[in-house]
């Protein structure tokens, strides 16, 4: 199956609502527009396991996979990630998460 897309909330003076979370999506995980000024917010519902998210590198060098930047999110906690320059990271970012506790909201810049 294809990955569970997570739109972009635009940040505006004018002031935006929160947007409805993505739920993790541990089997097929997501995908996100990204244009270089995307921030990620990754909210841990489990009230006990720190969890997981990877966010892959599509390229190579030397023909070797760049190893995904992983970050840890204790229980009960969230963290916001980014930016992520599309030189590294590419137009569509590609996010793994290892358990559906994770929620997931990205925000433009």
């Amino acid at each position: 199956m294809p990955r569970v897309a997570v739109p972009v909330t635009q940040i505006s003076r004018a002031g935006v609502a929160p947007p409805t979370p993505t739920n993790g999506d541990a089997t097929n995980h997501h995908s996100i527009p990204n244009n270089g000024r995307v921030i990620l917010l990754v909210a841990n519902a489990g009230e006990s396991t720190p969890r997981t998210v990877t966010l892959r590198l599509p390229g190579v060098v030397d023909g070797q996979a760049l190893t995904p930047k992983t970050v840890t999110v204790p229980a009960s906690a969230s963290r916001y990630i980014g930016p992520f320059p599309t030189d590294a990271y590419g137009s569509t970012l590609q996010v793994d998460v290892d358990h559906a506790d994770l929620k997931l909201s990205a925000f433009g810049i």
